[in-house]
């Protein structure tokens, strides 16, 4: 007798800031589900809102409100199925409330919840306004600190420490040192923070993208890498220590390079990650390659979590002039990832098992 596979999990789609274009780009997202080969997922989100937004995009939207996430993948065809979080005041789009902090935050933990429970396959986040949760008392610096929050409070003893992954097809990048001035960059930048971010990297390439030996490149942090250390000494007294510390642990890591020359096609070729020391380094390079189409990632956690690669738009809600391609993007790579992980930890079982 064969037996039958077990049906593939849906993903667990958050709305994201309500008054902003997560509703608009969930609503086309499932409208290009068979021309684009976009894998099942249901929205935590507020139906009504939904099918308002849907109205004001001129979009006939068949919607379904489900009681369990297992549910999404046999409606997926025919309706955008919902998981039910509804908002404390209406929401008109365009016009952030914080009234409405409570659901976008319960929306977050409930898709982590199911995705913890190993009932949906990943979460997906529609962009959130900190802004707008901070006036009604969020105390987290953004979404993926709220994301590690949230597992270490599901997995007690264990702290998780998040790493910002931006990758598309041409690039996949990490920024060393993210949302900070320029100015403290220098001091952040240590030998310990590179190495700790380098084996999360490495690892995650492994376990998530089925790269079975990843190749990294570090940027160094001053012009021309420092040039023999003529235009400063962090390649030399940090960098370089920390690329020999990896190296000595198996990985394969080259640098520092000058990051004025690493990004270009015929460079690229020769690493699978780049870890660079700040943010603009990072993102201007991916969002030059992949605008539309890059997709944010958060290594370091227990669950696999993608992101669009923007904000909320507020400008933009509900016109039916937001893109799409950064939430399909992101849609599908954390499918890929899910897959990746699952056969990873599968074959690690069987590893195990055959083992004497």
């Amino acid at each position: 007798m064969t037996l039958s596979s077990p049906p593939p999990l849906p993903l667990a789609l958050t709305m994201g800031d309500p008054a902003g274009i997560g509703p608009d780009l969930a609503i086309e997202a499932w409208r290009l589900r068979v021309g684009h080969a976009i894998p099942p997922f249901a929205v935590f989100g507020d139906a009504q809102m939904i099918a308002e937004r849907a109205v004001m995009l001129r979009e006939t939207l068949p919607l379904q409100e489900i009681d369990t996430i297992e549910q999404a993948v046999a409606l997926f065809p025919d309706a955008l199925p919902v998981v039910p979080v509804d908002l404390s005041v209406p929401c008109r789009a365009g016009t952030p409330d914080p009234g409405n902090a409570g659901a976008v935050i319960r929306a977050i933990e409930h898709a982590v919840s199911v995705v913890e429970d190993g009932r949906a396959a990943a979460v997906v986040t529609n962009p959130i306004a900190k802004s707008v949760l901070y006036q009604a008392g969020f105390i987290h610096p953004g979404h993926t600190e709220f994301l590690a929050a949230l597992a270490d409070a599901r997995r007690p003893g264990e702290r998780h420490r998040p790493v910002m992954l931006l990758a598309d097809a041409t690039l996949k990048v990490v920024p060393l040192t993210v949302h900070v001035p320029l100015a403290d960059v220098p001091g952040l930048v240590t030998r310990a923070l590179i190495v700790e971010t380098a084996l999360i990297l490495h690892a995650a390439l492994i376990r998530d993208f089925a790269i079975r030996s990843p190749r990294l490149a570090v940027a160094g942090l001053n012009p021309h890498a420092g040039e023999g250390g003529e235009i400063g000494r962090e390649e030399i007294d940090v960098i370089s220590p920390a690329i020999a510390e990896l190296q000595h642990k198996g990985l394969d890591v080259k640098g520092p390079l000058s990051a004025d020359t690493m990004f270009h096609g015929a460079a690229r070729a020769h690493y699978d990650a780049a870890i660079c020391m700040y943010h603009d380094q990072a993102l201007i390079p991916i969002k030059t390659l992949a605008f539309d189409t890059g997709v944010n990632v958060t290594l370091g956690l227990p669950f696999v979590r993608t992101s669009p690669d923007h904000g909320t738009a507020f400008d933009l809600a509900g016109s039916g002039r937001a893109s799409p391609s950064s939430l399909v993007s992101a849609l599908k790579l954390a499918s890929r990832m899910a897959a990746a992980r699952a056969a990873t930890a599968c074959s690690a079982s069987s590893e195990t098992r055959s083992r004497p």
